[in-house]
């Protein structure tokens, strides 16, 4: 291999300037992906209301109906996969491969493990609004259509997908939600030590 032919290498061995600075950029960013996992709240916060300018932006605007119609079908993607579980108990019926969940009352406990985690939801619908922002900028993504039948179209698709999720969460016993930590209570202290 000779000088310069790997990624980002300039002629002399190097780093290029443009890699080196793309580098420390992904790193900043990264750094504060990592500063603001504690802050659930706040991060959806910052997404409702990015969500809430875009929707204004797109009010004031009077169009890029179609943006904001591929923004929603991306979300409610988003969202089946933030409600279902890792390892889909449908297909784990006939095999015996892998963890699955509990079907019978005496079934061992297995806690439920998302197929997409919380902040790579919050994360991929922050950057979806971003991008859907960006389109809102060039006229091309401003395509003629006749809004109201998007809006019928995206509450029909959302009510026939749900119902088709809230079937399975039913059929095979599962809750996406969890209510904090089990607390379990234990013989009462009475106070007496063994040695008294």
């Amino acid at each position: 291999m000779s000088e310069g032919d790997s990624v980002g290498d300039s002629v002399h061995g190097k780093p290029s300037v443009v890699y080196r600075f793309f580098t420390r950029l992904g790193q900043i960013y990264q750094s504060w992906l990592d500063k603001s996992t504690p802050y659930t709240a706040v991060r959806w916060v910052v997404t409702l209301g990015l969500s809430f300018v875009y929707m204004i932006r797109v009010y004031l605007l009077q169009g890029w109906y179609i943006v904001t119609y591929a923004l929603g079908i991306y979300h409610l993607n988003l969202f089946i996969a933030f409600l279902s579980p890792k390892v889909d108990p449908s297909l784990m019926e006939d095999s015996d491969d892998g963890p699955s969940l509990p079907t019978k009352q005496n079934e061992e406990f297995r806690p439920f493990i998302r197929r997409l985690p919380e902040f790579k939801f919050w994360h991929a619908a922050t950057k979806g609004i971003l991008v859907a922002m960006v389109c809102t900028f060039f006229e091309a993504f401003n395509v003629p259509v006749f809004w109201p039948i998007l809006v019928m179209y995206f509450i029909m698709l959302f009510c026939i997908t749900m119902k088709r999720q809230i079937k399975h969460m039913i059929k095979y016993r599962y809750i996406p939600f969890t209510h904090g930590k089990r607390k379990y209570k234990g013989k009462e202290d009475v106070g007496k030590t063994f040695a008294s």
